[in-house]
């Protein structure tokens, strides 16, 4: 999510009223039945506020990738599972302003939960923060599993460690979760591997199409 820094950038600002980018998709007319949980469209991130260019809780990604995840949802669903996204188009200034966020160390706010082990003033040279994010070329997801039926309905499988935590234990291979949790971990990488998307050695969430359509393009319209 935050480590992708690549040497050719093309930004490409617009605003939305409505109509999105050519290209760009809302999710939820694609794969309706996937479930959105847009964080930072809250307070729940490691910023603890609601993020700029975040002015609705409605998913946006690219249509290569919409249609990518609604097959790995129906893949699911004889599981008893489905999808919950955290994230997935981010805009350039999102980005932005968690640099801005990054560079206050006094803000610690939600150091407990989303950066219990790490000093604030490493999270540049760690490579948790960055000033660009393959989110905004988007065809990048941040989603876990979550049982679709049963007395576990609508709860999260574990994973070991909540989305966005800036720690080693979030590593998809990581021996500092229990053999449950990694399994769990490994269930959602092939789901989305075997559908075209690459992980992310660093964070179990993190998915980017492999084919995406705007390599080398980050988008500044906001989420509305």
């Amino acid at each position: 999510m935050k480590r992708l820094i690549l040497l050719s950038l093309s930004l490409f600002s617009c605003k939305t009223s409505g109509n999105l980018p050519k290209g760009f998709v809302y999710l939820s007319d694609v794969a309706p039945d996937v479930e959105v949980e847009l964080r930072y469209f809250s307070s729940d991130n490691f910023v603890g506020d609601t993020i700029d260019g975040y002015r609705a809780d409605r998913c946006i990604i690219s249509r290569p990738a919409a249609e990518a995840l609604k097959e790995v949802q129906k893949e699911l669903r004889p599981l008893g599972l489905g999808i919950r996204v955290f994230d997935a188009y981010r805009p350039q200034r999102a980005v932005d302003h968690f640099v801005r966020w990054a560079e206050d160390l006094s803000d610690t706010l939600m150091k407990p939960v989303y950066y219990p082990n790490v000093d604030k003033s490493e999270l540049f040279e760690r490579g948790y923060i960055a000033a660009r994010s393959g989110h905004t070329r988007g065809s990048t997801l941040d989603l876990t599993l979550v049982h679709l039926e049963g007395p576990q309905k609508g709860k999260a499988l574990d994973m070991g460690t909540p989305w966005d935590h800036f720690d080693p234990a979030a590593w998809p291979g990581s021996n500092a979760v229990t053999e449950a949790q990694k399994q769990n971990r490994m269930l959602l990488q092939k789901m989305m591997v075997d559908n075209g998307f690459k992980p992310l050695k660093e964070e179990w969430w993190h998915f980017t199409l492999k084919e995406e359509p705007y390599p080398d393009t980050y988008f500044n319209f906001v989420v509305e």
